[in-house]
C-alpha cells in the first residue's frame, strides 16, 4: 500500500480511482464495510482504491483541547487498511487553513484534481468542508459536475454492546472508557490496542514476583478504565498472554496513571525501551486497595489465573 502525506505526494501520473474519506479512527466494522465496499468497486473497475484520512484529529483544530481519545495509531490504522486491500493511503495535514476550505473547493482539490475520483464510497452520516458544511446529497451534486458517482454504504448496527446503535468510534471509546473492552471489541471486530514505548517504574512488580512491562501510551489514547484485564502483550511479532493492569496502583498511593502488563509465565524479560502493544481482552476486576500485601498477593494470583483462562478459552475459539 502506497502511503501519501498531502497532495504533493500523490504521483503525477495517478489516474483514476474509487476514494473514500475520514477520520477512520479504530478502523472499527462499520469502517471496514465502507473501506471494503471501496476496494470492492476499484477491483471491479479496474482501478485503484484511496483511504483520506486527517492528521491531526480535526475537533483539535476546529475546537484546540477537543481531540477525542484515539482507538488507534495512524500506523495501526494504515496497518489494518492494508490489510483490506487498499492501494493507497492519503493523510492530509488538517490546518486551520485546510478547516476553511468550502466543500466545492475541498471535493475539487482532492477528489478532482488530485485524486481523479471516478467513484467516492461514503456512509450516510459523512459531511466535510468548512464547518461540516458538506453532507452526501451536496457531494453526489459536486460528482454529477465533475463526473464522480457516490455510492452510499448504509451501516450495520452493533450488537448487545451497542443496543441498537451504528457502529461507531463515539460509542467505541465509551465503552472502553468504562471498561467494557469486550464491548469494544464487538463494535472493532478485535481487542482494542493500546501502544507505547516500555520505560522504567517503581519495579513493585518485580519485587512481588509478577515483573511488569509499564507502557508510556502514546499522546490521546484511549485507555480503559482503571481495573485489571486479561490480554496480549505484543512485542515484536510475539503475543504474549498477559495479565494487565491500569490504574494509579491504589496499593501504594501512587499517583500516575499507568497501563501495566504481567507477560504470563514468562521470565528474564528485557523490555524497556522497547515499542510494545497491549491488547485488551476481558475485564477482570476492578482496582482496589487491600489490607495487606499478602491480600495484593492472593488477588493477583487469581488475577493471572483468571486471565489464562480467559485467553486459552478465546484463543480455543478462535482458532483458524
Amino acid at each position: 500500500m502506497q502511503r501519501w502525506r498531502g497532495l504533493e505526494d500523490i504521483p503525477q501520473d495517478w489516474g483514476r480511482s474509487v476514494v473514500t474519506i475520514g477520520s477512520y479512527d479504530g478502523v472499527h466494522r462499520g469502517h471496514q464495510l465502507i473501506i471494503g465496499r471501496a476496494v470492492d468497486r476499484a477491483r471491479e473497475l479496474g482501478l485503484r482504491s484511496v483511504v483520506v484520512t486527517f492528521d491531526p484529529h480535526p475537533s483539535e483544530v476546529v475546537r484546540p483541547g477537543s481531540h477525542p481519545p484515539l482507538l488507534a495509531a495512524h500506523h495501526r490504522r494504515a496497518e489494518l487498511m492494508a490489510d483490506l486491500g487498499v492501494d493507497a493511503l492519503l493523510i492530509l495535514p488538517f490546518t486551520t487553513e485546510f478547516s476553511r476550505l468550502s466543500p466545492a473547493d475541498f471535493a475539487r482539490t482532492v477528489l478532482t484534481e488530485r485524486l481523479h475520483a471516478k467513484v467516492v464510497v461514503e456512509g450516510p452520516n459523512f459531511r466535510f468542508g468548512h464547518k461540516a458544511a458538506g453532507n452526501v446529497t451536496m457531494l453526489a451534486e459536486l460528482g454529477r459536475e465533475d463526473d464522480f458517482e457516490v455510492d452510499l454504504v448504509d451501516l450495520y448496527v452493533s450488537g448487545d454492546a451497542g443496543a441498537g446503535q451504528p457502529f461507531s468510534s463515539t460509542l467505541t471509546r465509551r465503552l472502553v472508557a468504562e471498561g467494557d473492552v469486550a464491548g469494544a471489541a464487538e463494535i472493532l471486530g478485535r481487542p482494542h490496542r493500546v501502544e507505547g514505548v516500555v520505560v522504567r517504574g517503581a519495579q513493585r512488580g518485580r519485587e512481588l514476583g509478577y515483573p511488569t512491562a509499564n507502557v508510556e501510551t502514546l499522546p490521546h489514547t484511549a485507555v480503559p478504565a482503571d481495573g485489571v484485564y486479561a490480554g496480549w502483550l505484543h512485542v515484536a511479532d510475539e503475543a504474549m498472554p498477559a495479565a494487565i493492569s491500569v490504574g494509579t496502583n491504589p496499593q501504594f498511593d501512587a499517583k500516575h496513571r499507568t497501563v501495566e502488563a504481567y507477560a504470563i509465565d514468562r521470565v528474564g524479560l528485557d523490555l524497556y525501551g522497547l515499542h510494545v502493544a497491549v491488547d485488551f481482552l476481558a475485564y477482570v476486576r476492578g482496582m482496589e486497595k487491600f489490607a495487606s500485601i499478602d491480600e495484593l498477593l492472593t488477588a493477583m494470583a487469581d488475577d493471572v489465573k483468571r486471565s489464562r483462562a480467559l485467553i486459552a478459552e478465546y484463543e480455543a475459539n478462535h482458532q483458524d
